[in-house]
């Protein structure tokens, strides 16, 4: 079983440019985007580091920051008992980002969810399209600048105003 302070220093050697932090206990590696395939595959593959499972990947708009986006994977290594949060800066200008399914087939649909709500291109992936929005939908609803639809809630005081004004479809 491997240790975090001996991780820490294995990362650092074989990938001298990543970021090293701590996030809620957890290891956190902030790292290119460019080089996301191959720390994950790094951290997968050595057989006494094991990170074989993706628990995680989601998008995070940080509007008004550059870069704009992140994405944070989180991977665990059963036989270590240890988790690796791996975050990825994404720019706003060029939203692209390497796939993880080919690592990790529970990276595909993550990738997908996250190309639908935030609009960051996964290059590689198998079959990159909305997965919860229409196709025909405009735009990335989790984005922060994405325009809100608004329908006000009905409560017990206002619920009669609110259904005699609502625009209900015409028989």
């Amino acid at each position: 079983m491997i240790d975090r302070a001996t991780l820490e220093q294995r990362v650092s050697a074989q990938f001298p440019t990543v970021r090293i932090g701590d996030e809620s206990g957890d290891l956190c590696l902030t790292v290119e985007r460019q080089q996301l395939p191959a720390l994950a595959g790094w951290l997968r593959d050595e057989p006494d580091l094991a990170f074989t499972f993706l628990n995680q990947l989601c998008g995070v708009d940080y509007l008004g920051r550059d870069p704009r986006f992140e994405v944070v994977v989180h991977l665990t290594s059963f036989q270590n008992k240890m988790r690796v949060t791996l975050h990825i800066e994404v720019p706003e200008a060029d939203p692209t980002i390497p796939t993880l399914a080919r690592l990790f087939p529970t990276a595909n649909f993550q990738e997908r969810e996250t190309y639908d709500m935030f609009g960051i291109i996964f290059t590689g992936h198998p079959g990159l399209e909305r997965i919860l929005m229409p196709e025909d939908w405009l735009g990335h609803p989790q984005r922060k600048d994405h325009p809100l639809g608004y329908e006000e809630v009905a409560f017990t005081h206002n619920e009669d105003w609110i259904y005699a004004n609502k625009p209900f479809a015409k028989e």
